[in-house]
């Protein structure tokens, strides 16, 4: 697998993570209604026309989970135990269809675990920037994950 081992990540290290995705009109509307999130701001264009920003938003979590998710590959494919929480979760400007989102990912804090011998704790700051270099989301997470050497 591709992930890094808790060994592997050090305090202060940035990936900046190769794969980007341009934002669907299709992606957006789907999410919503996957998720029964019946938000006109995401799903009406003639109301989300009405509103301050002039056409439909990318609905935020879509936003969160695709910021993980292009991390993934280069961080924690199939080394991660699971996610133990997020925290610090903003997103200081809106995404809307045709943006393209690029993720870095920086290492704040490496610990192994005080119980469990084959694991520690790695916590993430993940940024999503759209095309223009705006910061469009950020968070920090914290995973569970695997020691390469017990």
């Amino acid at each position: 697998m591709a992930g890094l081992y808790l060994e592997e990540f050090t305090p202060g290290q940035v990936i900046q993570h190769p794969l980007r995705k341009t934002i669907t009109e299709s992606d957006n509307i789907l999410f919503s209604v996957m998720t029964l999130n019946p938000q006109p701001l995401h799903i009406d264009f003639d109301f989300a026309a009405k509103s301050e920003w002039g056409k439909p938003l990318v609905n935020s979590l879509f936003t969160l989970g695709l910021m993980i998710g292009i991390s993934v590959h280069d961080t924690t494919l199939g080394t991660t135990i699971g996610n133990l929480g997020m925290t610090e979760t903003v997103f200081p400007h809106p995404l809307f269809h045709g943006d393209t989102v690029r993720v870095e990912t920086e290492v704040k804090s490496v610990r192994e675990s005080k119980s469990r011998p084959d694991r520690g704790i790695v916590e993430f700051e993940h940024r999503a920037y759209n095309q223009h270099n705006v910061l469009v989301a950020r968070c920090v997470r914290q995973a569970m994950m695997k020691k390469a050497a017990v």
